[in-house]
């Protein structure tokens, strides 16, 4: 069998092609090389493993023998995982977007040998169809241009350099003020699908940062028709196919406006992402609906994504035996076979048809409330609850033993930092202790792993870690650890996230336009040092990195982290109030920076209802620090946050604001006229 340079990689994306007979190279020294040695252009193709029309176009072109050899005659190729290489991506996405209005993957650029774009687009088929221009004689055509109209490809690509240098360095500075909050939340608003939630048509992502903001708004505003919208848009995911009803978790996206057929896909991240916000509507409503939802998918990370060390895999891929979404959906007669007398109930409930509600078979999805359920059989709710639960349980069985979609079991840091904060937002309002654990041992397995001396690094596959942490790794990173010490206040965390937050304004801070690099000052030289603006999928590392400034200065009272957190804001303000959509994380940041966050400490957890009833209250604009026991302060004493605070015997509690603190607080009573 014929291998290619991919065999001595570690991402399972780029092993997934080593077998190509397109001759791969992964981005690094010699492709670099060959590609000016030779002065051939180069075919850079970035996609990742869960992606499926990168598996399309690999089959249809990279493991076409007159395609490939084509390409290895007249380019240099190279594959990126866009995962493992953000930089790499978020830079040639930025030209994809300028060339043709749209991104996506799989991305396909051609370069010159110096790395600068001439020609860019996404998933090519093959031949021409679609409308779209046939991969081969693309390839044909550039390398004829290549080699025939040199200046004409060298003019297009200092084009593109020069529009990507002048987009990278827009900001609109703004005074920092109440109206861009409200100018954002109805913005973002009017972009909100009435009937069935989320923002848009189709096809509908969760976009679990823009949520988190119109609930917070709603709080900060009095309004309540932003807590109603996020409510039933988490409502609406929750019963739709974009969750998986018996194996708990969710998909990447829905295809459709109903949230019920999704991209099947599950990434890791979205399972980070998705859960804080069913934490807050259960904070908000003590609906235990929310709560199940999110311990679900928490379990089903627990149980499908966790490696052995304790760190967190990517991503499910979409398709399995090479058919998307087969190990997700049923039929009635399987259902029937499994469940027997239970058919008809488990059916009922979650929409299964002889006809099916997809290509023949059936997304499980839920439409119809317990109760009329239970009216329609005449059987008590609770013995529906029952029946559905064994249910679930018997087809959860019977699934894992079909042949499951492929895992990308590459563990990231910026990713994993997500799940630890998902995990520690869900021990607050559980009280598991499973959750804290999983969150404790993560960060342990990163310190263990994932540092080359003081520097982060990004990946770790099969004992190997690489590629030097960008800015989402160290601010996700320090987030959840200020997370898992709000919760158990050990000063070795206090101390690894100040220290981090001083590496990133040592490295990755841009004082000309006053927000951070995606990468560190001694990374790799590309043709741009590229920026993370945008709150999308993933927030972006600006945003999450102007929240852990704020952190570091309330907990340690230094001036530098706040002055960050305000040019951040101040430089993106305007542009977030204008398009709120690609800027809720920011938003929240934003909203807590001009409320003033709430420091509250709670001492001794002696009784257990006035910790557990301050966890569970819905406060976006606060830190809460618990403190378990004296020596946790004695540690902390020299910290602004907890000076002047003792132990007692009893459980007491300090709410300070804007530099005022309350006397100790000793009843729920105390407690609530204070807040």
């Amino acid at each position: 069998m014929v291998e290619n340079h991919l065999i001595h990689e570690t991402s399972p994306y780029l092993l997934q092609h080593k077998n190509n007979p397109v001759d791969w190279y992964g981005w690094n020294d010699e492709a670099l090389k060959k590609a000016k040695d030779e002065n051939k252009p180069i075919f850079l193709s970035i996609g990742y493993s869960a992606c499926h029309w990168c598996h399309v176009m690999a089959h249809e072109s990279f493991e076409n023998n007159d395609v490939a050899e084509f390409m290895n005659e007249n380019f240099v190729n190279i594959k990126v995982d866009r995962e493992e290489r953000p930089d790499i991506d978020d830079i040639y996405q930025k030209v994809c977007q300028i060339a043709t209005g749209q991104g996506g993957w799989p991305l396909s650029i051609f370069l010159t040998p110096d790395q600068k774009p001439f020609y860019a687009g996404t998933y090519f088929p093959v031949l021409d169809s679609y409308g779209r221009p046939g991969f081969g004689s693309i390839c044909r055509q550039l390398s004829q241009a290549w080699n025939e109209k040199p200046k004409d490809i060298e003019k297009s690509a200092e084009k593109f350099l020069t529009t990507l240098q002048k987009a990278e360095a827009i900001t609109v500075p703004s005074k920092l003020e109440r109206i861009l909050l409200d100018e954002a939340a109805l913005n973002l608003f009017q972009l909100g699908d009435s009937a069935y939630g989320g923002f848009g048509s189709a096809p509908k992502f969760p976009n679990a940062a823009n949520i988190s903001f119109l609930f917070n708004y709603a709080k900060l505003s009095g309004h309540p028709k932003f807590t109603e919208f996020g409510l039933k848009t988490l409502k609406k995911m929750a019963k739709g196919g974009i969750f998986d009803q018996i194996g708990g978790g969710f998909h990447r996206y829905s295809t459709d406006a109903k949230w019920l057929v999704p991209h099947f896909e599950k990434m890791l991240y979205d399972n980070a992402l998705i859960p804080v916000n069913y934490a807050e509507a259960y904070q908000i409503t003590n609906d235990p609906f929310y709560l199940e939802v999110l311990q679900k998918t928490l379990d089903f990370v627990l149980r499908e994504m966790t490696s052995p060390e304790g760190g967190f895999y990517s991503a499910y891929d979409a398709d399995s035996e090479g058919v998307e979404g087969k190990f997700y959906v049923w039929t009635r007669h399987e259902i029937k076979e499994i469940l027997g007398d239970d058919t008809d109930i488990f059916c009922l409930f979650y929409d299964v048809t002889d006809d099916g509600n997809w290509e023949g078979n059936t997304i499980l999805c839920n439409n119809l409330n317990l109760s009329t359920v239970a009216f329609n059989f005449g059987i008590t709710e609770e013995k529906i609850r029952e029946i559905l639960k064994i249910s679930s349980e018997k087809l959860l069985k019977v699934r894992s033993n079909r042949i499951s979609p492929g895992l990308d079991d590459k563990v990231l840091v910026s990713w994993n930092s997500l799940m630890i904060t998902a995990f520690a937002k869900g021990y607050r309002v559980t009280g598991d202790a499973k959750y804290l654990d999983a969150a404790k041992t993560c960060i342990l397995f990163i310190e263990e792993n994932l540092f080359d001396g003081d520097k982060l690094l990004r990946t770790y596959k099969n004992k190997i870690a690489k590629i030097d942490g960008y800015l989402e790794d160290y601010s996700y990173f320090i987030n959840a650890l200020l997370d898992v010490f709000e919760i158990e206040p050990e000063l070795k965390y206090l101390k690894l996230a100040s220290k981090l937050g001083n590496h990133l304004i040592d490295h990755f801070w841009d004082s000309e336009n006053n927000n951070f690099f995606m990468t560190s000052d001694d990374h790799e030289k590309l043709i741009i040092r590229p920026k993370s603006n945008y709150d999308l999928s993933l927030p972006s590392g600006n945003s999450v990195s102007a929240f852990i400034m704020l952190r570091l200065y309330h907990l340690l009272h230094e001036q530098k982290f706040l002055d960050i957190t305000m040019k951040i804001l101040e430089s993106q303000a305007q542009m977030a109030a204008e398009n709120p959509f690609g800027f809720g994380y920011l938003l929240n940041t934003l909203a807590i920076y001009l409320e003033k966050p709430l420091e509250i400490t709670i001492i001794n957890q002696e009784n257990s209802n006035i910790s557990k009833s301050l966890l569970i209250k819905y406060l976006p604009n606060s830190f809460r620090v618990t403190i378990n026991d004296s020596t946790q302060l004695e540690k902390l004493s020299e910290y602004p946050f907890f000076a002047g605070k003792t132990f007692e015997s009893k459980t007491t509690v300090f709410v300070c604001k804007d530099f005022s603190c309350s006397l100790p607080l000793h009843t729920l009573d105390e407690i609530d006229s204070n807040l």
